[in-house]
């Protein structure tokens, strides 16, 4: 059969990324917990396309994926990006895999379990010189009552729901635990899937008791980061759905540790 991704093209226009996008699949990633997590990806796999080239071969993204399925780690990340380059004939590759984590809550009173869905990403990207570069994106939603509403108000200060996307470069392995222990930290209280009635008195209270802008927060999560020698970049971004406004507040800060 006559392989018309082969042709030559003649518009000596060579194209970036060129794959897949949006392919739904079943992984493995490292849980600190249990070892290891199931859950349902939403994969990106895109690789560079020289000028001369008509088109790539799509499926064998899917087939350089399939023999990686079973496990999600920055070892096998590294590999399946320099694979794409290897089996495309590329100078470069890229892949963009989204879950959900979940991670098990207890209520803080009353210890009732539910289980609490994080959306994170891994990214990874290779170049000609085997270079791999990875980060790690996860979304921890969070609770703030703004300090203003408080000091005005006679009584009350709303609150609203929020979230801190946190995106980190790093030396060493790191744990998706970690970064959300640590957003929960600073927020103006950490959300729970299952809270009791003596539970929804605690976090209330507690929240109100501790005020924080999405300035605050950025800030508050970029200090903490900034303390810790493992990670060599990072961006924050505090975002807060608020209850009184038809928009959101927002605040970004982005900084690399590498002098």
């Amino acid at each position: 059969m006559k392989d018309i991704q082969n042709l030559p093209d003649f518009r000596k226009i060579p194209i970036d990324k060129v794959g897949i996008k949006g392919l739904k699949y079943p992984v493995k990633v490292l849980d600190k917990t249990t070892g290891l997590q199931s859950t349902v990806a939403q994969i990106n796999m895109y690789v560079d396309l020289p000028h001369h080239c008509k088109g790539t071969h799509m499926s064998r993204f899917v087939e350089i994926l399939h023999l990686f399925r079973t496990k999600v780690s920055l070892e096998s990340l590294t590999n399946i990006l320099e694979d794409m380059k290897k089996i495309l004939g590329a100078k470069s590759s890229h892949i963009e895999i989204t879950f959900p984590y979940f991670i098990e809550k207890q209520s803080p009173l009353t210890n009732s379990k539910g289980l609490m869905d994080y959306t994170c990403s891994i990214i990874g990207s290779s170049n000609g010189k085997s270079d791999t570069d990875i980060v790690l994106k996860v979304a921890v939603p969070i609770t703030s009552v703004c300090p203003c509403s408080k000091e005005i108000s006679e009584y009350g200060a709303h609150n609203q729901r929020g979230e801190v996307l946190v995106s980190t470069r790093f030396d060493k392995f790191i744990w998706i635990e970690e970064i959300v222990n640590l957003v929960e930290a600073t927020a103006s209280c950490d959300i729970f899937s299952v809270l009791k009635r003596q539970d929804e008195k605690f976090v209330t209270e507690k929240a109100y008791e501790n005020p924080k802008f999405v300035e605050d927060i950025a800030r508050d999560v970029a200090k903490e980061l900034m303390a810790d020698e493992n990670i060599t970049w990072f961006s924050v971004s505090a975002e807060n759905f608020e209850s009184i406004h038809n928009h959101s507040a927002y605040a970004y800060i982005e900084k690399s540790l590498i002098s």
